[in-house]
């Protein structure tokens, strides 16, 4: 029979050799459990479960948590409002003139109305999102509203989705957390920084030159010249929209920011980028097919906030190379997926994705006939 002395030295053994086992990966988890049995040269793997839950558990700080489910609650009601919206626009062109002919009559519609609110509560819980949780999380995973907006769904439909849903899973799963920020002035110092001013000069360089000489030559006939001006424009406006998210959130904690300065120089830059940036997005979608416009808009867009994020923040900082590929590679997945829903949209059952091309080439969303010679161009009677 083994004595008390034996007993404590035996789970003294054991302890040590428990927390020896812990192989601590340097990233935010435990990347093996091992547990060394007393016997010399046995070791037992733990459960792989038990590893994954505490991965899980020190890689997702509250912060990233609450963004995550902002930026999906966002999703949701911005993806739930298109449906809303077109249903209001349909039961108003039935009794007035249509929106697509200059008519107003959906004003009087309390289903447009309804698809407007629930649209105004998204926007809301994505701007939030982006107090919260870092751009490159928050940012790809609107792609998921469009999944929601899909009111019937075919085999390439489905397939979109899932791509979508994979693509948003893995970039949940290895996205970098979120910098704790205290003040501001913090903000302010990451922004004014030499490589993002860098970035910001080349970007505002960019949007006058796009403006002032190639909008008026080449802006009805190039799809890509809108949508420049928008996406650019628009890394700017989340880099604003997040330094002022975070400033609110600190005032609701306590500490108020509203008597600084640099808050309301962020609230000056998201008024003036999202103006233009909305300007400039509904001559997009006024000149070219919404179908077309969509897919480039996201890609873009979501492309150049990533950049300035990692540029602003230095998200990729925290983060080593395997997460980085993986999150691109989420990223892509996404894209795929996205694509996969614009340009299958209008397939039915049993036709092929051939049909379907040429379909969009003729008919807009709206059921707007499009021009022959020029596919990407409305043809309004």
């Amino acid at each position: 029979m083994e004595s008390d002395a034996d007993k404590i030295e035996g789970i003294q053994e054991w302890r040590a050799s428990a927390i020896e086992s812990l192989v601590w990966n340097g990233q935010g988890g435990f990347s093996e459990v091992v547990f060394l049995s007393r016997r010399p040269g046995v070791r037992v793997p733990a459960m792989a479960g038990v590893a994954v839950s505490q991965s899980w558990a020190q890689g997702m700080s509250s912060d990233n948590v609450k963004g995550l489910v902002l930026a999906l609650s966002s999703s949701f009601f911005i993806g739930a409002s298109f449906i809303v919206k077109k249903k209001g626009l349909k039961k108003a062109g039935a009794s007035g003139i249509r929106a697509g002919s200059g008519g107003y009559s959906y004003l009087y519609e309390p289903l447009w109305w309804a698809g407007m609110i629930t649209m105004i509560v998204g926007e809301i819980a994505n701007f939030a999102a982006y107090a919260f949780a870092p751009a490159i999380l928050v940012t790809p995973l609107g792609a998921l509203s469009i999944i929601i907006r899909q009111e019937t769904l075919h085999m390439f439909g489905i397939l979109g989705c899932v791509l979508c849903v994979v693509g948003s899973i893995t970039i949940v799963l290895h996205a970098p957390q979120e910098r704790g920020i205290e003040s501001v002035t913090e903000v302010w110092d990451l922004a004014t920084e030499p490589a993002f001013l860098f970035y910001a000069a080349l970007v505002l360089a960019a949007v006058f030159i796009l403006i002032v000489h190639i909008i008026p030559l080449y802006g009805q006939t190039h799809i890509m010249v809108y949508i420049g001006v928008c996406s650019l424009v628009g890394s700017l406006s989340v880099m604003s929209v997040k330094a002022l998210g975070i400033a609110l959130k600190l005032t609701f904690s306590g500490m108020n920011q509203l008597i600084y300065p640099q808050t309301w120089a962020f609230t000056i830059v998201v008024i003036t980028c999202v103006i233009t940036q909305m300007n400039y997005l509904n001559k997009a979608l006024d000149t070219f097919n919404t179908a077309v416009v969509s897919p480039i808009y996201y890609v873009m867009f979501t492309s150049l906030t990533i950049l300035a994020s990692v540029i602003m923040f230095k998200d990729w900082d925290r983060q080593n190379p395997t997460q980085i590929v993986t999150e691109m590679c989420g990223f892509v997945t996404i894209l795929c997926g996205t694509f996969l829903l614009h340009k299958t949209k209008d397939m039915v059952e049993g036709s092929s994705p051939s049909f379907a091309v040429r379909l969009a080439k003729h008919m807009d969303e709206d059921g707007f006939e499009l021009e022959e010679g020029a596919p990407l161009r409305f043809q309004v009677s």
